[in-house]
């Protein structure tokens, strides 16, 4: 079945047929064919396409990508330990507000959304609290577009000794790294991103000497990190609570279609055509980016709104919609934006054509 239009968000994004068609059969969760065949698989791909080190693991959470993000903030920080939240935009801050609800001590540092971290910053807490064990901060923060400077925070941590939790939630499968090499412990992502499933559940890699060392640190039954890895692991794949199967076997087909694709090289290069095609078209019809094009990613771009008087953004996105794209609202707190990705099932040519469709919706300008 053809979609009506072409999803240009962060996740839930656009599917190929192929892998939407790959949910048309019902699975049992007790044979081998699911457990060995798929799950153990999409375990054993996932860790590869993360780092070339041999000491990382990976497990499976149902629910969505914050789930995932609360199991390991919830499960792996003992009640003797301390998490410092790097925070410059909504999914930042919504780590500490999963510290909080968790009563987990914790210490945010904030910066505008639009302003990258203060390394400095970072160091001086590092330096005079050192209660902190653990130190988070999100890749590609999706409420600007920006791409964090991980490998610099996680260099700084490592200096002191700190358990690194990575939110690479819409950045993982999409822009090459290798964990291994950059000293992350836990690295956090969801089915419905880079990878291009559907959503219904998220994973975390994890260096197999921390996850060991969490068992009886849960704050949660159902987002118990090490009890749900334990579990597949001496299982052979099977989940402790009822698998999101037809979600599980549409990732497979995802996993497959990205290593047809050339891998995550090939496909980080048409995000960024993508992404670079998009801001071309878009200047050109006179829209101006939030960020400066250092910090952009290729995974979401933020534009200033219009500022004339008869722009609403809801019309221009029914418009937008009516003709076959759905874009996103803004989310920066003191500025007036829209958000375009330009991840997922997305080629150049669907950018190409997203240009011509906007300068059809700006009913303003007639």
């Amino acid at each position: 079945m053809k979609n009506d239009y072409i999803l240009l968000t962060p996740g839930p994004l656009s599917t190929s047929t192929t892998v939407r068609e790959a949910m048309l059969k019902d699975w049992c969760t007790w044979d081998d064919d699911y457990n060995k065949d798929i799950v153990e698989v999409i375990r054993d791909k996932l860790v590869k396409i993360a780092t070339a080190a041999s000491d990382y693991t990976c497990v499976l959470m149902q629910g969505s990508g914050t789930a995932a993000v609360e199991a390991t903030i919830g499960s792996v920080i003992s009640n003797q330990g301390k998490l410092l939240v790097i925070d410059n935009g909504v999914y930042g801050a919504r780590m500490a507000q999963i510290a909080q609800c968790l009563n987990i001590p914790y210490h945010v540092i904030s910066s505008a959304e639009m302003v990258p971290p203060n390394l400095e910053q970072i160091e001086d807490v590092l330096k005079n609290d050192t209660t902190i064990s653990h130190i988070a901060i999100v890749h590609c923060e999706t409420t600007t577009g920006m791409l964090n400077p991980i490998a610099d925070v996680i260099l700084l941590a490592k200096r002191f000794n700190k358990v690194v939790i990575l939110d690479a939630m819409s950045s993982f499968g999409g822009i090459p790294m290798d964990i291994g090499d950059l000293g992350v412990d836990f690295m956090i992502s969801s089915a419905n991103k880079c990878i291009q499933g559907v959503p219904g559940f998220g994973f975390v890699i994890a260096k197999r000497s921390q996850i060991e060392k969490c068992q009886g640190l849960a704050r949660s039954l159902s987002l118990d990190l090490y009890d749900q890895w334990h579990h597949m692991e001496i299982n052979q794949g099977k989940w402790r609570f009822t698998s999101p199967t037809h979600t599980v076997r549409a990732f497979y087909q995802a996993l497959i279609e990205l290593e047809q694709e050339g891998g995550i090289t090939e496909r980080h290069q048409r995000y960024q055509c993508n992404q670079q095609n998009l801001v071309a078209g878009m200047r050109e019809l006179g829209f101006e980016t939030l960020l400066d094009d250092s910090l952009h990613s290729p995974i979401i771009t933020s534009f200033y709104s219009p500022s004339h008087h008869d722009y609403q953004f809801k019309i221009f996105y029914q418009r937008l919609k009516d003709l076959g794209f759905v874009i996103y609202p803004g989310k920066v707190s003191h500025s007036d934006c829209f958000r375009i990705g330009t991840i997922g099932e997305v080629y150049p040519d669907d950018i190409k054509r997203l240009i011509t469709v906007v300068k059809t919706a700006m009913y303003w300008n007639v």
